[in-house]
């Protein structure tokens, strides 16, 4: 089993950046696939960007390509999400989730473990 902690969500204006974190518990962090998903009010959680378990392979939704990157650094037992150039849309709880293996896990029902999320507020 895995717990999950996003942090480094906050208030940023449209064109900024933010990075956030997900410090996962365990010493088996480099076995899980790690992805990133949001949920914006009235609307339903949607996937943002996925990294696999051997750290080789990074998938995004279209709406983030070219804007956000996801990395992981297995010695910290953490996966990250780079934002850039913000934009109101991108506003919403970003949940961070793991999946033991597996390879381009795109859908929220392809993971075992979530974290609590943290609110990201992009304003114009």
């Amino acid at each position: 089993q895995v717990q999950l902690v996003e942090s480094g969500g906050g208030l940023v204006q449209a064109g900024g950046s933010l990075r956030l974190s997900c410090a996962a518990s365990g010493r088996t962090f480099s076995t899980y696939t790690m992805g990133w998903f949001r949920q914006a009010p009235g609307k339903e959680r949607e996937f943002v960007a996925t990294i696999t378990w051997t750290g080789t392979n990074t998938y995004y939704a279209d709406s983030v390509k070219g804007r956000f990157t996801i990395s992981r650094d297995n010695a910290k037992n953490t996966v990250y999400l780079q934002m850039n150039s913000l934009k109101p849309s991108d506003t919403a709880v970003y949940y961070c989730a793991a999946v033991l293996y597996g390879s381009r896990r795109l859908r929220e029902w392809d993971y075992d473990y979530w974290g609590q999320g943290t609110q990201v507020t992009v304003s114009s």
